[in-house]
Order: C-alpha cells, then sequence, then structure tokens
C-alpha cells in the first residue's frame, strides 16, 4: 500500500487498546508496517489480527515500558 509512510516500521505502544489502536489503524493506512507493543498480550494480537484482516501488515509484540 502505498502512502507517505511506505517501507516505514511504526512501533505504536499502547496499541491494543483506544487511542494507541486507532493510531495504529492511521500508521497502517499511510503505509506503515505496524509493530503492537502492548503488555496486554490477547489485546495486541487482537488489534493486529484486526489490521491484517484489513490488509495491513501489523504484529504484536508483549511489551512492558
Amino acid at each position: 500500500m502505498a502512502g507517505r509512510l511506505a517501507g516505514k516500521v511504526a512501533i505504536i505502544t499502547g496499541g491494543g487498546h483506544g487511542i494507541g489502536k486507532a493510531y495504529a489503524l492511521g500508521m497502517a493506512r499511510e503505509g506503515a508496517k505496524v509493530v503492537i507493543a502492548e503488555i496486554d498480550a490477547v489485546a495486541a494480537e487482537a488489534a493486529a489480527v484486526d489490521l491484517r484482516r484489513q490488509g495491513f501488515e501489523a504484529i504484536a509484540v508483549r511489551t512492558d515500558v
């Protein structure tokens, strides 16, 4: 997908819920590959699956920052 962030990787902390999840979607829409870094592994994976179902590249990583 072409966009301003094509070829870039966006690491979104807290990307499994709320604003972080919305931000991850925005980055993906701009062409970035997205890493959902979240303490809640289940929420992180759910967010990544949601992005992948929409055709974006995303992975989940359980992270405590």
